[in-house]
């Protein structure tokens, strides 16, 4: 089973935290959502207030697979000032550990240097932050170790992504046809 942990701030974009967790839970994986703020109460961007499963000082990191940022303001200027959460990202890069990272929250990779060398993508406007990276306008981007997406319109076919990361294709397109997905309007 994948053991995966999606960080949450005051002001992360909602949707983009919760598909990827409740995409990863219907795949299988063990899904905590991390707070990074005072409490586990923790409200998004857009005011909804959702509990974190518990606090970043509670996890033991050597036993998980993913780190996941969603994106949102300000909740991503707060992901990238944790000095503990850089940290942990900036391992698990270096380790070959798995990391990703939708709409803003991409910047905080590019900051650490994680995106050096790699292709990658964010929300339009923050593409100046992707330090290193090659930065293309796909929906997600897979490079090495590194998923990045551009926001909330590509929320689903991030989260495929990552299950097809820790598991395989078959598996995330076993998620897909179950929720109905077409990426046709």
């Amino acid at each position: 089973m994948a053991n995966v942990c999606v960080f949450t701030a005051d002001g992360f974009e909602e949707i983009e935290g919760l598909t990827v967790v409740d995409l990863l839970r219907r795949a299988g994986a063990e899904v905590r959502m991390i707070s990074i703020s005072d409490g586990l109460a923790v409200k998004g961007s857009h005011g909804i207030e959702l509990k974190a499963d518990c606090f970043f000082d509670d996890v033991d990191y050597d036993t998980v697979d993913m780190l996941v940022l969603p994106g949102g303001m300000p909740g991503t200027r707060y992901l990238g000032e944790h000095q503990g959460l850089c940290g942990l990202l900036k391992n698990f890069a270096s380790e070959g550990k798995k990391v990703a990272a939708i709409c803003a929250a991409p910047s905080v990779l590019g900051k650490l240097g994680i995106l050096e060398g790699k292709e990658a993508v964010c929300y339009p406007g923050f593409e100046e932050q992707l330090t290193g990276a090659v930065v293309c306008k796909k929906e997600v981007v897979r490079d090495a170790n590194v998923i990045t997406s551009r926001g909330l319109g590509t929320a689903i076919p991030f989260a495929l992504a990552l299950i097809a990361q820790l598991y395989d294709e078959g598996k995330a397109e076993e998620i897909r046809k179950s929720i109905i997905f077409q990426a046709e309007i």
